[in-house]
């Protein structure tokens, strides 16, 4: 296992466990929003659920935040069901249930959420929920980074990069890094330090691979801080 392999496993970890959770533009008020999710209006219930757990004009409460989530999600509203399976996957307002977590967001997944793609997609990678595919976690990274998703693009590259669910092609891993270090990904900015300072795929070069590890480095990525020293003394 590669360090931009562990970087991204420890990033998509931690992704998921921050509850990232979506937020709609919220133009009504607590009571007027509430009226309507009463009415069995989806989004309105969605945003109630929003506001519960934000604590938005009403005391936080993530019990009521899932209750809310949950009315919208059996409607088939998507991000609802995205933060349903946010909620189960940390405990929030629920017992921690990874394989409920998993299931809504593959419901979400299905609509074609694509932040819902990605992170199904790491599910099959880290086995949370359920049995572990690196083969179904790269399809998932992939229709996620059609959509734009620059973390899932950063997830093809790795895969690509380690011959794990696709065959091994650094072409390929090179092609999806430089998509996500474009859009200022750290983990796809040491990615691409590594190919050229390994010469995979690419002719090796040093200053190139010095540049990425620097980028990487000014966006936090502490290993690309390491390997930007460690060519810096050469």
């Amino acid at each position: 296992m590669t360090p931009s392999n562990t970087s991204l496993i420890r990033k998509t970890t931690l992704f998921l466990a921050a509850a990232m959770f979506s937020v709609s533009a919220m133009a009504l008020d607590f009571d007027q929003t509430q009226r309507l999710a009463n009415q069995g209006y989806a989004s309105a219930q969605f945003d109630l659920g929003v506001m519960y757990y934000q604590g938005e004009d009403v005391h936080q409460d993530y019990t009521e935040a899932f209750e809310w989530y949950q009315r919208a999600a059996n409607q088939d509203h998507a991000k609802a069901q995205l933060n349903l399976g946010a909620a189960y996957y940390k405990g929030e307002g629920v017992s921690q249930d990874y394989k409920k977590a998993f299931e809504w967001n593959q419901k979400a997944a299905n609509q074609g959420d694509e932040f819902a793609q990605f992170k199904l997609g790491v599910m099959y990678y880290l086995g949370k929920g359920v049995r572990q595919d690196y083969t179904k976690a790269f399809e998932w990274y992939q229709r996620a980074a059609n959509q734009g998703d620059v973390d899932a693009q950063a997830g093809l590259g790795m895969m690509y990069y380690e011959g794990e669910g696709v065959r091994q092609d650094y072409a390929k891993a090179l092609e999806w890094y430089q998509k996500a270090a474009n859009q200022g990904d750290k983990f796809a900015q040491f990615g691409l330090g590594l190919i050229y300072q390994e010469g995979k795929g690419v002719r090796q070069n040093r200053i190139t691979a010095k540049e990425f590890f620097g980028k990487a480095c000014d966006n936090g990525n502490q290993r690309g801080c390491d390997n930007y020293r460690k060519l810096n003394q050469r």
